[in-house]
């Protein structure tokens, strides 16, 4: 099997996980909506943008979520990906470096992990965004030259 066909394969189950990982997350934020509110109320440095946050992290989470398996938009969605994983991750790592409270907004069974897990748990959905972004680059480059 050529590398081409590995990479799409493996381009194939990042998407399917990132969706798993982004549609778990939405549904359960706007399942419990108002204990995701009140959690997000108390995080420090964002209380103030609740509402805004509330329904639109659920919306792009879904919106990243579909466009994955939409092939001209799946690189966007892998940015999108990176950019929302990586956004989160630098807030978790300010928050756990200057403040003294730090709630956790997250539902289900991404809760029961400790602040460290969840780091490694984005790297490693950033990592397979990464991947995802070079291999469909490269995909794209073969395809048109």
């Amino acid at each position: 099997m050529s590398n081409k066909g590995i990479h799409s394969k493996l381009l194939i189950l990042f998407s399917l996980l990132l969706t798993l990982l982004f549609v778990y997350t939405a549904v359960g934020k706007l399942i419990d909506l108002d204990t995701f509110q009140w959690r997000l109320a108390r995080m420090p440095y964002i209380s103030s943008f609740t509402s805004l946050i509330s329904w639109g992290l659920p919306f792009l989470e879904l919106v990243i979520a579909g466009l994955l398996w939409l092939p001209r938009y799946q690189i966007i969605a892998l940015y999108g990906s990176l950019f929302l994983l990586a956004s989160f991750t630098l807030y978790i790592a300010l928050v756990l470096r200057y403040s003294d409270s730090i709630p956790c907004s997250c539902g289900g069974v991404i809760s029961a992990l400790g602040w460290t897990d969840h780091i490694l748990l984005n790297v490693f959905f950033m990592t397979l965004s990464l991947l995802g972004i070079l291999w469909s680059k490269k995909r794209y480059n073969i395809e048109t030259h």
